[in-house]
């Protein structure tokens, strides 16, 4: 019978098979201890006899050809073990090697982060990077799960699109059959279309900024979910948005324990936010807090990442920051009626000072008023008459939002570093492995 290992628990007593590698292994005399892992979440300790090998089967030379990361096929008895990981261990009654690897180049000494990024490809099989990309893949079911439960329609739109959603200084240019091309950093004009056709859509993939920034937040290539509710104001879509984040917090606290617990993840603050309840401040409001703890920002300027981390380490839940000035903000963003200075917008930002990880508005939905801003913002109208036309026929009021994934997996995970979410981070000093 195979077994994984996260399930080991279930096989106690039993005749199992593991099909995994070598993680590490020490020899004691006659006894060898395996630590196997097989792409689940934990560790098996496995003992080898060589008594035992010798009596049943001939494999006690197999054995002391293992390396770590040697691939194998591993059969045995599982039984209880406290002082193994995960709290069993198997008695091996045959092994079989599939093959030998060579020096493994990630040892146990401490190594600094490029060098683990140069060998990304072999880094990833630690057992902290395994249980961050199964949080990631909660994270992305639990979004999917909550959206078709809410009645939207996932669609998708263009990565090579002719022009920006928010300005061409942080787009990538590339030539497209005799034309300027570049990669979308939103999927968002082209979801306001089809939620005019569908009511309530979102998209979920890759999106790209030559952002020239080198900070734990930034990357250059990241996966993004945006959302458009056509007939939905503002004060529904951050409704909406708390909903879909107590949600998300509640999959990862039921299903990933264990990588939680790896990952030495402080569930509490987690727990908090599972309760709901998220704070509201407006821009101004915002601005008054942080220079009461001591920042010089100015109106008008927009939060930067140390505002973000001052403001969200002194409340113990995500924070909706409001109305921001309309300066700051993309073209498409309906300017508030009873302060026109500032837009109907929010930014989420999450505890624990991990800042901004949802951006979203209620959309211009008024024809005159977005030529205006178009014209203001010095965009070219003829390549938004496209989407103009949304206001020419049947316009309605409409919101949405868009949630970074990574950002989102490194607050979750309580990582430091952003380059930790994604199996393969892009940065403006990374392209490789």
């Amino acid at each position: 019978m195979i077994a994984k290992i996260s399930d080991i628990a279930k096989y106690d007593g039993q005749e199992v098979t593991i099909q995994g590698w070598v993680a590490n292994l020490r020899s004691s005399g006659k006894i060898v201890f395996l630590q196997l892992r097989d792409g689940s979440t934990g560790i098996l300790q496995a003992v080898v006899s060589e008594k035992v090998s010798n009596k049943q089967v001939t494999y006690w030379k197999t054995v002391e050809l293992l390396t770590i990361e040697s691939s194998v096929v591993v059969n045995g008895k599982i039984r209880k073990e406290s002082r193994a990981p995960g709290g069993f261990e198997m008695e091996v009654s045959d092994l079989r090697l599939v093959q030998r690897s060579v020096e493994f180049p990630i040892g146990k000494k401490e190594h600094g982060p490029e060098f683990l990024l140069d060998n990304r490809q072999l880094w990833l099989r630690s057992q902290r990077q395994v249980a961050i990309l199964r949080v990631r893949d909660t994270i992305i079911w639990a979004l999917r799960e909550f959206f078709r439960k809410e009645g939207f329609v996932m669609t998708d739109t263009p990565i090579l699109t002719p022009t920006s959603c928010e300005g061409t200084t942080t787009l990538f240019e590339t030539e497209y059959f005799g034309e300027k091309a570049y990669l979308s950093q939103s999927g968002q004009l082209y979801l306001e279309a089809l939620a005019m056709a569908l009511g309530k859509v979102y998209d979920f993939g890759p999106t790209f900024r030559a952002e020239k920034s080198k900070t734990r937040r930034h990357l250059t290539e990241f996966w993004m979910l945006d959302a458009e509710m056509a007939f939905m104001d503002l004060s529904e879509s951050i409704t909406l948005q708390e909903r879909m984040i107590v949600f998300v917090v509640k999959k990862v606290l039921a299903e990933n324990k264990k990588e939680l617990e790896i990952l030495e993840r402080d569930i509490k603050p987690l727990e908090k936010v599972a309760e709901g309840g998220f704070i509201r401040m407006t821009y101004d409001q915002a601005l008054a807090e942080l220079k009461k703890l001591g920042s010089d920002i100015k109106w008008g300027a927009d939060l930067g990442n140390d505002d973000e981390t001052i403001l969200t380490k002194a409340y113990p839940k995500p924070i909706f920051v409001t109305h921001y000035p309309v300066e700051v903000k993309a073209f498409y963003m309906k300017p508030d009626p009873e302060n026109p200075k500032t837009a109907l917008c929010a930014d989420l930002l999450a505890p624990e000072g991990y800042g901004e990880v949802i951006g979203g508005s209620q959309r211009i939905d008024d024809l005159k008023l977005l030529e205006q801003r178009l014209k203001e913002q010095k965009l070219p109208k003829k390549d938004f008459e496209w989407y103009l036309d949304l206001r020419r026929y049947g316009s309605v009021p409409h919101s949405g939002f868009g949630i970074g994934l990574e950002r989102t997996v490194t607050w979750i995970c309580g990582l430091k570093h952003v380059r930790e979410s994604i199996p393969f981070p892009r940065m403006i000093n990374r392209l490789t492995p």
